[in-house]
């Protein structure tokens, strides 16, 4: 991923034709978070309250302190972040795949961003 925009349309065009998939995917996610107006996750801190968005990478059932939790990768071209579910073993919509909005407190847990319970929006299928 290239840290400065090119310059000139010919610049761009081959910029684009030379990066990876996961590059042009992860600037499209950088590009959708800006324009719904939802914070990049890289820049959430601690105890922070957010609205971010993103695509799910993973989806888990893994259990916490003996109660279910589901638990997603969400991650929107900057970093990744942890969206926990407790006490649920799954939910509708809820994939790997799927593009969704997120909203609640960050917290950190073994250096990772978690956001626990958010509210959330599952965006439509026909925008992916």
């Amino acid at each position: 991923m290239s840290a400065e925009k090119p310059s000139g349309r010919f610049r761009r065009m081959l910029d684009r034709l030379s990066s990876s998939q996961e590059d042009l995917e992860c600037e499209e996610l950088r590009v959708d978070a800006q324009a719904s107006g939802c914070t990049r996750i890289s820049d959430c801190d601690d105890r922070q309250i957010v609205r971010v968005t993103g695509t799910l990478r993973t989806v888990t059932l893994r259990p916490r302190a003996g109660v279910p939790a589901l638990e997603a990768e969400l991650f929107d071209g900057t970093a990744p972040l942890d969206v926990v579910w407790l006490g649920r073993r799954s939910i509708t919509g809820i994939e790997p795949g799927r593009r969704l909005i997120a909203s609640g407190r960050i917290s950190l847990s073994h250096g990772r961003r978690v956001l626990f319970n958010p509210k959330y929006e599952l965006r439509p299928l026909g925008q992916e």
